[in-house]
């Protein structure tokens, strides 16, 4: 997704200075956001392309706190019955190498000393925090104030990751409010231009979601990827949110773009019948591409999911043992 990384032939077989050596750090630290102009200004980055993966196909497996979200946040009028720190502990009982932190089970304005906690503890477990989660849209017109909260509820989850140590925020994109779809796709990939520059500044990757509005479709999706312009965005791949004839060739669409992958334990066509998700199939979708990454379990079905979550982590990583 980024410029090509420098090999040995890049350098020339002579010793160089300590100036030398600064000006060519500085040239690629250049190149790994956009290129240079003639007058030496850098450049905006080119639209996103396919990421290019290094080796064979890798995979890591956490799990999405979404997926505890009843136990988080109470039901029925019952209280929580578990922290972010029981289902991390959670996750370290089930051998994960990671934890999805979904970002509303958090305080509504979590402090620093919050926020260090948890990622302390997550590194007490033996656990990366593989990302986290947040709600969005990004298509509301410059002239509705909603738009300049939802940038700044981005960036201010962009600080808090970046004081988590997570490397990717999973994002939405919207959907039109009182405007056709071409206008709704430009406003996004501006909000997204805006965000990734705060981004990037931090060293955290933004995942867009097949969720919904308008990148419920692959080919809207990949279009909007395409078309943000830094380094610092990608796609979040759900196994779940396609409700379409061929689910897997769309997810095949978008797994080229993909940074983080969700996997739902079952697949719904159009007409919402539900049907059992196939791993494997899944897995080979990635590792076709090369994919190297988290494969983050998001259970969203009825069964206990300190029951379900533990049997169905099992489940993915057999399926995804072949492919490996």
């Amino acid at each position: 997704m980024s410029a090509r990384p420098c090999s040995d032939s890049d350098v020339p077989a002579v010793r160089i200075g300590r100036r030398g050596f600064l000006q060519g750090a500085a040239l690629a630290s250049t190149a790994a956001i956009g290129t240079l102009a003639v007058d030496g200004t850098p450049r905006r980055a080119a639209a996103v392309e396919p990421i290019k993966r290094t080796g064979t196909s890798k995979f890591k497996f956490s799990l999405a706190a979404y997926s505890y979200r009843d136990l988080l946040t109470g039901k029925a009028g019952k209280p929580a019955q578990l922290t972010l720190e029981d289902f991390m502990a959670d996750c370290a009982k089930m051998q994960l190498e990671g934890t999805e932190l979904t970002g509303y089970y958090f305080p509504n304005e979590p402090t620093p000393e919050y926020l260090r906690k948890i990622k302390a503890a997550a590194f007490r477990l033996g656990l990366d925090v593989s990302g986290t989660a947040i709600r969005n849209d990004f298509c509301y017109p410059t002239s509705n104030p909603q738009r300049a909260k939802e940038l700044a509820h981005v960036k201010r989850w962009i600080d808090y990751a970046d004081i988590l140590g997570a490397p990717v925020i999973r994002v939405f994109s919207g959907d039109a409010h009182d405007t056709d779809q071409a206008e709704a796709h430009r406003l996004a990939v501006a909000g997204f231009e805006e965000a990734c520059d705060y981004a990037g500044q931090h060293g955290i990757f933004l995942a867009l979601e097949n969720h919904g509005g308008i990148s419920t479709k692959a080919d809207d999706l990949v279009a909007i990827a395409r078309d943000v312009k830094s380094p610092w965005f990608a796609i979040n791949l759900d196994s779940g949110n396609f409700h379409t004839e061929d689910p897997y060739a769309d997810m095949a669409k978008i797994a080229p773009y993909a940074m983080n992958v969700q996997i739902k334990v079952v697949i719904k066509d159009p007409q919402g019948k539900k049907r059992p998700s196939d791993y494997k199939r899944i897995a080979k979708i990635l590792s076709d591409v090369g994919y190297r990454g988290y494969i983050v379990l998001e259970y969203e079905e009825n069964e206990d999911p300190r029951v379900a979550c533990p049997k169905h982590m099992q489940e993915l990583r057999e399926a995804f043992a072949s492919h490996a």
